[in-house]
């Protein structure tokens, strides 16, 4: 019987078998994996449905009012079929878990998430450092106007709310905002 113990990111205990052989396999917590241990690189097709789970649960625990235009299946498919394979996604892993997903699609930071418990801890700022230097003449993005820790981030980072629009033009209807970020004179 082969025991696989680990802890998962909210640092519980898993098991599952296989085999008939007992091994035990260490993976660091949250709280003991440190930004500086964190991979950041290009998404790959395996990693479609892990950064799509980390979308889901970033999106359910950091806008739980705004409606969400498109089911957990839908959104899977997405990641799957068009994110990942068209877009230029990057993943942030911690060992062999995918902790974050960002995706630029031209001058557009097009989507930043971070899984919830990873959430403060400069994976985000890692991923807005990386799309600055991918993305030199500037980015743009779209947030929405009750997400106040997003927009928090964003202007930290040297964004400027630059329009608001009472969401009829988004799927969720929800009213946002559009950021602009262009470099510093040098």
């Amino acid at each position: 019987m082969v025991e696989k113990i680990f802890r998962d990111p909210e640092g519980k205990k898993r098991g599952g078998e296989a085999c008939g052989v007992r091994t035990i396999r260490t993976v660091k917590t949250v709280e003991t994996m440190k930004t500086d241990d964190l991979v950041l690189r290009r998404a790959t097709g395996s990693d479609a449905a892990a950064v799509a789970e980390v979308w889901l649960r970033s999106y359910a625990a950091a806008l739980p009012d705004v409606r969400r235009a498109h089911t957990d299946d839908q959104v899977r498919a997405w990641f799957r079929e068009v994110v990942v394979p068209h877009e230029e996604t990057w993943v942030a892993t911690a060992g062999d878990a995918a902790v974050a997903v960002m995706v630029l699609d031209d001058g557009d930071l097009d989507q930043l998430y971070v899984d919830p418990p990873w959430r403060g801890r400069g994976v985000g700022d890692r991923l807005v450092d990386l799309a600055k230097r991918r993305r030199p003449a500037g980015l743009e993005l779209w947030t929405f106007q009750v997400n106040a820790p997003a927009r928090r981030f964003y202007e930290r980072h040297g964004f400027v709310a630059a329009e608001h629009t009472d969401g009829s033009r988004n799927e969720e209807r929800e009213p946002d905002v559009r950021y602009v970020w262009r470099p510093g004179p040098s």
